[in-house]
Parts: structure tokens; sequence; C-alpha cells
């Protein structure tokens, strides 16, 4: 007559190594390789730093002058936390003759905080385009980004930010919509941000 007693007990050790080895297999994957319960706690840093970046300025717009034109109007108050600080007539871009031109600072508050931005707005696109192909052309440092500019699914302009050559945290973004040309410049991460939410 077979031990079925010692059968029994055979197969309840073979079950409870095979749990043993399941086991130390999920802790070691877990916390050692390749370590998804510890990938997990350091991805949160980064996540929460994305969620705490402010969508709303801590400081009020300055107003536009009374006889502010429809371009100098179209102009946002506010960049997600970044506010208008200053909006005056320019003549940076004055050799290509634009119908205006404009200098705007938006800022935070914070010393680092502060974006600049020349707007200008030529009577056609192709001359719009050339004065974006000058600039960009004077840009020598790495392109961050860069591509087409859409409006209701039709693209009308283009746009690139570089690194500066010289101060890789600092960056220079241009772009053209139509007939308006911007060029807009601060640190890296704050002309990234500005131009994404940008709203022309």
């Amino acid at each position: 007559m077979p031990n079925t007693r010692s059968s029994s007990h055979r197969n309840l050790f073979i079950v409870i190594i095979a749990a043993v080895v399941i086991i130390a297999l999920s802790v070691m994957s877990a916390f050692v390789w390749p370590g998804w319960a510890l990938n997990k706690q350091a991805d949160q840093p980064q996540q929460q730093q994305q969620v705490d970046q402010p969508a709303k300025p801590t400081i009020d717009a300055v107003a536009l002058p009374k006889d502010a034109t429809e371009l100098l109007k179209a102009m946002p108050d506010s960049v997600l936390n970044f506010a208008r600080t200053k909006a005056d007539e320019s003549e940076t871009w004055k050799s290509a003759s634009p119908l205006e031109e404009y200098t705007l600072t938006y800022g935070t508050g914070k010393k680092d905080g502060n974006v600049t931005l020349v707007v200008g707005q030529w009577s056609a696109s192709d001359s719009a385009k050339t004065q974006y192909e000058s600039l960009i052309g004077e840009l020598s440092g790495k392109t961050l980004y860069s591509g087409a500019v859409k409006v209701q699914g039709n693209e009308t302009g283009e746009y690139v930010i570089k690194a500066d050559s010289g101060d890789a945290e600092s960056a220079t973004a241009v772009w053209y919509n139509d007939t308006v040309v911007f060029q807009a410049t601060g640190s890296a991460d704050n002309v990234q941000r500005f131009v994404r939410k940008f709203p022309l």
C-alpha cells in the first residue's frame, strides 16, 4: 500500500518551497531589480514638481496705454504666472521696416523670473517670414524645439526655441504667425513655459 502521508508531506514541502521562491523573487524585483517600488518613489518628486508649477501670476499686470494699437491690445495681460510689467514701442527691428513694433516684459515678481518679448507686424506674411528667418539665422545655440505654428489646423507660421550658445541656462524663442513676428528671451525654463502657453 503506498505511503500517502509521505507523498502528501512531499507535495506540501514542494508547494511551500515554490511559494517562498515566488515571494523572494517578488521582493527582489520590487527593491533590487528592476526596482519598480523604488522607481515609483523616485518619480514622485518630479511629478510633484510639475503639479506645483504656478499657473497664475502673483503680481498685477501693468495697464496698456490708452492709445494702444490692436496689435498691442492683443498681447495678453498674463501667461501662466508671468504678468506684463512693461510695454513700450521699440526699434529693435527698425531696419526690417515693420508697421509697428513693441518690447514687453513679463515677470513673476522674482529677480530671475522675467521674459522679454519683442513683437512686430508686417504688411505681408512673406515679409514676416523673411524677418523670422533672419532672426533664427542669428541664433547658434542648440535647438530645443521647433515646428509649425497652426491655427485651427492650418499652418500659419513656424517656431524655434534655442539655447543660447554662450549660456545653456538661457534661451531664445522666435516664431511668426501670419504677419506677426515674436522673439522671447529669458531663462531656458521660463522661455519654454511662456511660449508653450502664449496664445498667439
